[in-house]
C-alpha cells in the first residue's frame, strides 16, 4: 500500500469537494483526527505497517460528507473502498479500515485497538484546552443544518454527550480523561446558573 500517495489523493479531494459551511467536519478536523492518531499510534508503540492503516482510516474518515452529513460513515467506507485499490490497498485491508471508520460511528464501537485508537482520536477534543472552541464550531455547524437552534438545546446535548463517552486507549484515559470531567462539571454549573435565573 501506498500510504503517502493515498494521502495526497484524499486531502486534495477534501480541501476541493467538501462543503464550505462544515466549521466542524471540514479538513481541519481530518487533519487534526490524523496528526493525533499518529501520537497514539507513538505512545501506544503500533507499529508502521498497522500505523499506516489507521492513519488512513482517519484520512478517510469523514470522507462520506462529500455526499452526505445523513450515514457519513457509510459513505466514507464507499469513497475509501472505491479509491484506495489505486494505491495497491488489498480488500483485507480496506476491509479494517472500513470497520474503523464504523466504529466512529456515535455511539463509538471500535472492534480491535487500531479501531480505539481511531475513535479516541476523533473525539480528542474532549479532553483538551480547545474544547470550547472546537465545541462551538460544532455548534455551529449543527445550527446552519438546522438541528440545534437555541444554546440551552446545545448545553444538554453536550452534557449528555460527555455523560456517555468514554476514551478506549490508556494514553488517552490518563492525559485527556481528567480535562474532559473538568469540562462536564464546568457545563453542569452554567445550566445550574443558566436555570436559576
Amino acid at each position: 500500500m501506498d500510504y503517502q500517495a493515498a494521502k495526497d489523493f484524499i486531502v486534495d479531494k477534501l480541501r476541493e469537494d467538501l462543503s464550505e459551511d462544515l466549521s466542524y467536519h471540514g479538513l481541519h478536523h481530518t487533519l487534526d483526527v490524523l496528526q493525533t492518531v499518529g501520537e497514539l499510534c507513538y505512545l501506544e508503540n503500533i507499529d508502521e505497517y498497522e500505523s499506516n492503516l489507521v492513519k488512513t482510516a482517519a484520512l478517510f474518515h469523514d470522507a462520506g460528507f462529500i455526499v452526505s452529513s445523513q450515514e457519513h460513515e457509510k459513505y466514507s467506507c464507499q469513497i475509501a473502498s472505491y479509491y484506495l485499490p489505486d494505491f495497491g490497498y488489498s480488500p483485507k485491508e480496506i476491509d479494517r479500515i472500513n470497520e474503523m471508520i464504523m466504529a466512529t460511528k456515535i455511539p463509538q464501537s471500535p472492534k480491535d485497538k487500531l479501531g480505539q485508537l481511531l475513535c479516541d482520536a476523533d473525539l480528542d477534543y474532549l479532553g483538551r484546552d480547545d474544547f470550547y472552541r472546537i465545541g462551538h464550531s460544532l455548534y455551529e455547524e449543527l445550527k446552519a443544518r438546522e438541528i440545534v437552534q437555541e444554546t440551552s438545546t446545545w448545553m444538554d446535548l453536550q452534557i449528555n454527550f460527555l455523560e456517555q463517552h468514554s476514551f478506549f486507549t490508556e494514553t488517552n484515559k490518563r492525559r485527556r480523561a481528567p480535562r474532559k470531567a473538568d469540562f462536564l462539571e464546568e457545563l453542569r454549573r452554567e445550566k445550574a446558573d443558566t436555570e436559576k435565573k
